[in-house]
């Protein structure tokens, strides 16, 4: 998968977000930056790269497994493969809205 595919898929799933509400967040994955803004019905997701309340950082393979449902949310932050930067509150509504 490549960054478009993967902004798609993140498109996708939050557009049937009601988890996360008037939050910023990003996924940065090796080829560039997924940005998410819940702020805005329906939500905004760019490749932007702006400041977010929180930052996801992992590999676009990781990324790719994590949506498929492939990779659990919690095994990938313990370990190492996925790295959050900011709210944690918000980073838990994500680890929620990913396991649906």
């Amino acid at each position: 998968m490549d960054l478009n595919g993967f902004t798609e898929k993140v498109r996708s799933i939050t557009d049937k977000n009601t988890v996360i509400k008037d939050s910023t967040l990003k996924f940065v994955v090796d080829e560039g930056v997924v940005f998410v803004d819940t702020h805005t019905q329906p939500n905004t997701v760019s490749n932007e790269d702006k400041t977010a309340d929180c930052a996801i950082h992992l590999s676009l393979s990781n990324a790719s497994e994590l949506l498929d449902g492939k990779m659990n949310v919690a095994m990938a932050f313990m370990m190492g493969k996925m790295k959050v930067k900011g709210d944690m509150g918000v980073a838990m509504k994500v680890a929620q809205l990913l396991s649906k």
